[in-house]
């Protein structure tokens, strides 16, 4: 009996191990996208309605320099945000895309190697960690991954490559070699 309960206990532990909670103002999303992001061995996927955090642009950045397929979609609002982060993505070779079939596209998604989900109502900027009351989830389901994988990619679907000001366009079959 103590060993079924212990099995219990422990199986337990290992669902809970699986989903982690960030709140914000200064609670750390950030820094737990960031993270996430540098565990990134072969896929990240973005969705973004608002995208002006510095840090998160970079972590995208440097996965895709180390070999990682990152791909990103923003909100049509993100053509015209003044601080967005689209055009340095773009200008560092990560595709990016506009979804501009919705009023908002408002998803705040990110999935890793197809079994991370980074989920919930923070956007990727700095006033959200620094003043707002948002809340950030990373959970490690490989089920739940591809459920928001097959969401990502109908988006994707009807997305179209960003393109800044000057006429620079994504590309959408990046030059850099992939690792496998």
């Amino acid at each position: 009996m103590k060993l079924i309960f212990l099995a219990l206990l422990l199986a337990s532990n290992v669902v809970a191990s699986d989903i982690q909670v960030f709140f914000s103002p200064k609670g750390g999303c950030t820094e737990a996208v960031v993270e996430n992001l540098g565990k990134a061995k072969l896929t990240i996927l973005v969705q973004a309605y608002s995208f002006t955090s510095a840090p998160i642009a970079k972590a995208l950045v440097d996965a895709e320099k180390r070999g990682v397929k990152v791909q990103v979609i923003l909100d049509k609002s993100q053509r015209t945000e003044k601080y967005s982060d689209a055009d340095f993505l773009l200008h560092e070779g990560v595709p990016t895309f506009i979804d501009a079939k919705h009023a908002i596209a408002h998803n705040k998604i990110i999935i890793i190697d197809s079994h991370t989900v980074l989920t919930g109502s923070f956007n990727f900027t700095k006033a959200a960690e620094e003043n707002n009351a948002e809340n950030l989830l990373v959970i490690d389901d490989a089920a739940l991954a591809k459920k928001y994988t097959e969401n990502w990619q109908s988006h994707l679907g009807h997305s179209e490559p960003y393109t800044d000001e000057k006429g620079a366009m994504t590309q959408t079959q990046p030059n850099r070699q992939r690792t496998q």
